[in-house]
């Protein structure tokens, strides 16, 4: 029962946050100088291409707490929370392209909806989160966690999702690819 409860706040702290992100495009930039700590850590939320993949990263923290097992679930929803805000930004840059791409500025309605299939895409995709890694500062205590979702979730859900516009659909699957590689190439 409490922990539907905090799932339910914790949901809605998402969802406000991309609410009020929805406009901006977020640089992250991350290196919090912790020698002893993996690279993860240090490196920060991003979008990483690598060898194995494309993949949305998130990192959270908790400060020492007396209950373990709430502090891991306190960062592992934060780290869930950075990938929700690095998805939404990467989407933002998908319908900037879009929009581009299929006409011309003004068109409010095309904005609204693609704005409203973002936060839904950005909510579907969160089941598929997953928490890959914790460590533990030694020095102080704290947890850090690092949720991953892989680029070929997104784009599965983005195939499935029956009432999207079929352009920004479209567009979505043939470029999603291109973008997320400039969109990690330019830092996010």
């Amino acid at each position: 029962m409490r922990t539907d409860r905090l799932s339910l706040v914790f949901l809605g702290i998402v969802l406000l946050g991309l609410a009020a992100c929805s406009g901006q495009r977020t640089v992250v930039e991350s290196d919090l100088g912790m020698s002893d700590a993996p690279d993860w850590v240090n490196e920060g939320s991003q979008a990483l291409d690598d060898q194995d993949g494309r993949y949305f990263h998130g990192i959270g923290s908790a400060p020492r707490m007396n209950d373990q097992s709430l502090q891991i679930a306190t960062a592992d929803d934060r780290a869930r929370a950075e990938v929700a805000r690095v998805l939404s930004s990467y989407m933002n840059v998908v319908s900037q392209n879009y929009s581009a791409a299929s006409g011309g500025p003004g068109d409010t309605y095309n904005e609204q909806s693609t704005s409203r299939q973002i936060e839904n895409i950005t909510r579907l995709n969160m089941s598929g989160v997953r928490i890959i890694a914790h460590w533990k500062n030694p020095k102080n205590g704290s947890i850090y966690s690092l949720a991953e979702l892989d680029m070929k979730r997104v784009k599965d859900v983005v195939a499935k999702v029956g009432d999207m516009n079929a352009g920004f659909q479209d567009y979505m699957l043939k470029h999603g690819d291109r973008i997320f590689d400039q969109f990690t190439r330019e830092g996010h």
